[in-house]
């Protein structure tokens, strides 16, 4: 798998197709990138150049607890220079929960970087910020605090993230905690400021400002509500709202599996329509 070197950081990404217009997928939450690569694979069989990546601290990238801002701006610096790297920009910027925060930021923090915002589930609300607060930043705020670095390294998360990329370990121990903890906690301190606007950490203007065309699918859970998504849809100045069914969870792992891989080309289909109605489907051989 290809990896490159992001402002320091060891990020894991793949493309897929070899010609056409490029397009980044970004994940949301912690998941890593091979998640979606079903809907990256639709894309690509379109004529479309597809970047899917892990973040860092996700997957099988770099861990880095480090830098200047909130983690989300930090990955939207990390994303524009790996679409910088490999010559996509500028590119359709195409995230899903938390990658659409990621994607807008994007597109705020680089101007010109982005052609057009596909996006699923936005997330949002006061009670999804302090859920994924806890969730992303808190417990290891607590687990630093109780039993050091240490602690930190046998969460489930970081230890999943330290068998995968064994330097991880090395680099988490050898981490001051004091600045571990302050770090994690200015990074929850911006969720919970950006609680109550329309993207987490994204106030209304600067949302007002990105006239590019967008696309928006949105959620229906407590994390990823309805109401962001459709507010959200508002407020850009050129999108539009398009609706799709609940993805299924069955029981049955593989019809669980058949219900993913059918909800991941339904986002395919409704991106896909949308870049043809825009002007920007992939030209044919």
């Amino acid at each position: 798998m290809p990896r490159a070197t992001v402002r320091g950081v060891g990020i894991n990404y793949d493309v897929l197709g070899s010609q056409g217009p490029w397009v980044l997928l970004t994940q949301g939450g912690r998941q890593d990138m091979e998640l979606f690569r079903p809907l990256a694979q639709n894309l690509a069989g379109a004529g479309y150049r597809v970047i899917i990546h892990d973040r860092r601290n996700s997957g099988l990238s770099d861990v880095c607890i480090d830098g200047e801002g909130s983690e989300d701006e930090i990955f939207a610096d990390d994303m524009h220079e790996l679409c910088s790297q490999l010559g996509a920009l500028p590119v359709f910027a195409c995230g899903g929960a938390g990658g659409s925060r990621h994607s807008i930021l994007m597109a705020l923090r680089h101007p010109g970087s982005v052609r057009a915002l596909l996006l699923w589930w936005p997330s949002g609300s006061r009670d999804s910020a302090q859920e994924l607060a806890e969730r992303y930043y808190g417990e290891y705020v607590t687990a630093a605090r109780q039993g050091g670095m240490a602690a930190v390294c046998e969460t489930p998360y970081f230890k999943e993230r330290c068998e995968l990329v064994p330097r991880n370990r090395d680099y988490l121990m050898s981490l001051d905690v004091d600045r571990y903890v302050e770090t994690m906690s200015r990074w929850r301190q911006w969720f919970l400021d950006g609680a109550d606007m329309p993207v987490i950490g994204v106030p209304e203007a600067a949302v007002r400002t990105l006239t590019m065309p967008a696309c928006i699918i949105p959620g229906y859970d407590m994390i990823h509500p309805r109401e962001i998504g459709e507010n959200l849809a508002r407020i850009l100045p050129n999108a539009e709202l398009h609706e799709l069914p609940q993805q299924e969870r069955p029981e049955d792992p593989e019809a669980r599996q058949r219900a993913r891989l059918d909800h991941q080309r339904r986002l395919a289909d409704t991106f896909l329509a949308f870049l043809a109605k825009i002007g920007a489907a992939a030209p044919t051989a």
